[in-house]
């Protein structure tokens, strides 16, 4: 009997000596793959975000041919058969256990994989996406002879009650679209190629699926939203049209496109009796969110000394932040003017910028980044949300006590304006992009104003037939991606949930430190080391939920 027993222990354990063996042998080959892949990935990694900062800087012919060198160069990288192979076999081994090397084999996996496809279609690619990019760099609106920027048109449309005046601002930022159209058609089929060669059914789906989202969740959240906001949408969009109505001295059934005070209707109407750009004419929006960042415990002075901040001729006349190599050179570009946009902008990019200059630079490069893209939009929206937030304008002297209380109501009407507005808009990108994906070649023209009329409840001007959807530079250059915005402001309603409950009691010094610590230990720094739904129950104590959003915007619970 002893004998028995002793032979079985002695199996028992060969076989777990057998099985550590294996695992202990495989994660060490995942550890030398690393080691080989930060080695050749952050250079090019680094030069690729260099070179792109260059180009949407100062828009060269030689510095976007120098980026799109380096753009295929990193691109290319992750084509590598035999590297990919390799991490096939450790995956589908099931023996790396360790939490951080596992995590680092799913992301760096999902890297490969989007890149096994030949060269040479990556590379039309990054030359299509580059091509297209000069162009919307370098248009301007032509209206009525003068050409206008970006922000130039947004002042005729935000100010203007001159219906001529605002049609023509409107008719003249759509030109683009012509212009790109055929470019941006060719590029959506291009990527499906790519997407069906790797076996996803369209590039949609691949883009999803590689980033850890479930479309089919994705898409049953935004039913949820499409339910939760079509009523109360449909109740404010009356009061917005009688409104407008008075504005333009025009019958409410009359409203176009241009009447809606920005080019998309993807911002709320200045309905409310809040003029928050008047408080900011004599503001430097810089120094203000500086100011508050330090007193979060957050500095963002090297942010900002690296960063290109106002408008110059060639330069990309939109706003974003890039985190150049991990390891603190984080910058935004912006044009940025005195008024309550670019305050909430600039609050916005540097929300972006303290989620990657606050990272946890022990981990390993892999996943010293954001758990989601969606994650790192929610803590760009929670700060620059703060823009038009009486509370938050007093406590940084913008206004004093008085002027907030008097506005405090109507700012939190344009609040929740400005949310539903966005859900509605949202809408329409997620499901316009989802829909192009699938079939290309349907009439997109007619698509894109179904889906506007149906979530925007706004109408298409009689006989217009024109590729207005290609002049949304998201569906060209930031593909499949508008979803991740509106996921952000449900996390960013369960942060502010979870903080005001959980976290501060008020406005001292203390608590904003706290706040800055909250968010720097419990977001910033885990980085991907987390799923994203993971780390988000880990920071807030429950999973991504529309419950918090639906009660501070919707009051439904």
């Amino acid at each position: 009997m002893m004998k028995r027993l002793i032979v079985c222990f002695v199996a028992v354990m060969t076989m777990l000596w057998s099985c550590t063996s294996k695992r202990e042998k495989m994660e060490n080959r995942m550890r030398d793959f690393i080691a080989s892949y930060e080695a050749a990935v952050i250079p090019l990694y680094k030069e690729s975000a260099l070179s792109s900062w260059d180009a949407n800087v100062n828009g060269t012919d030689e510095a976007w041919a120098r980026n799109e060198k380096a753009s295929l160069a990193y691109i290319s990288y992750f084509t590598d058969k035999e590297a990919f192979a390799e991490l096939k076999e450790l995956k589908e081994s099931g023996k790396v256990k360790d939490p951080v090397l596992a995590r680092q084999l799913e992301v760096i996996y999902n890297q490969f994989l989007s890149g096994q496809v030949d060269t040479s279609l990556l590379a039309e690619q990054v030359r299509m996406e580059t091509e297209i990019t000069k162009k919307f760099n370098s248009f301007r609106a032509d209206v009525n002879g003068k050409m206008l920027s970006d922000n130039e048109v947004e002042d005729i449309l935000r100010n203007s009650t001159n219906s001529g005046e605002l049609q023509a601002a409107w008719e003249g930022h759509k030109k683009i679209g012509p212009v790109v159209a055929d470019d941006v058609i060719k590029l959506v089929r291009h990527r499906n190629r790519i997407a069906q060669e790797l076996g996803f059914g369209n590039y949609h789906q691949m883009s999803l699926k590689l980033s850890g989202q479930d479309p089919e969740e994705v898409t049953r959240i935004f039913d949820e939203l499409d339910s939760l906001t079509e009523g109360t949408f449909a109740t404010l969009k009356g009061e917005i049209d009688n409104y407008y109505s008075k504005r333009y001295g025009i019958p409410a059934a009359d409203l176009m496109p241009w009447h809606y005070q920005n080019r998309y209707f993807q911002e709320a109407p200045e309905i409310y009796s809040v003029d928050f750009d008047s408080y900011y004419m004599d503001k430097d929006p810089v120094k203000l969110a500086t100011t508050y960042y330090a007193s979060i415990g957050l500095p963002v002075d090297e942010i900002i000394a690296r960063s290109d901040l106002y408008e110059k001729p060639g330069k990309n006349q939109h706003a974003f932040s890039t985190d150049i190599d991990r390891e603190g050179d984080v910058r935004t570009l912006d044009n940025i003017r005195p008024d309550s946009y670019w305050m909430n902008t600039i609050m916005h990019e540097l929300g972006h910028g303290v989620y990657s200059y606050y990272n946890d630079r022990s981990l390993p490069f892999a996943i010293r980044d954001a758990a989601h893209t969606f994650t790192t939009e929610a803590v760009a929206n929670f700060f620059g949300r703060y823009a038009t937030d009486p509370a938050w304008m007093h406590f940084m002297g913008v206004i004093d006590e008085k002027e907030a209380e008097r506005i405090n109501e109507e700012a939190f009407n344009a609040f929740r304006l400005q949310q539903l507005v966005f859900s509605r808009w949202a809408q329409v990108m997620y499901r316009f992009e989802k829909a192009m994906y699938e079939n290309p070649d349907q009439d997109l023209n007619q698509l894109w104003w179904d889906m506007v009329e149906k979530y925007q409840m706004m109408k298409k001007p009689a006989g217009r037939d024109m590729p207005d959807w290609a002049t949304k530079i998201h569906v060209a250059l930031y593909p499949c991606y508008y979803h991740n915005y509106l996921l952000g402001e449900l996390l960013a309603s369960q942060f502010s949930a979870f903080i005001t409950n959980s976290v501060v009691r008020g406005n001292t010094g203390e608590d904003m430190k706290a706040m800055g610590e909250f968010f720097k230990t419990k977001v910033f720094m885990p980085g991907m080391r987390y799923e994203w739904n993971e780390m988000i129950e880990k920071a807030t104590g429950e999973k991504l939920t529309a419950r918090h959003y639906a009660a501070q915007v919707i009051g439904e619970e």
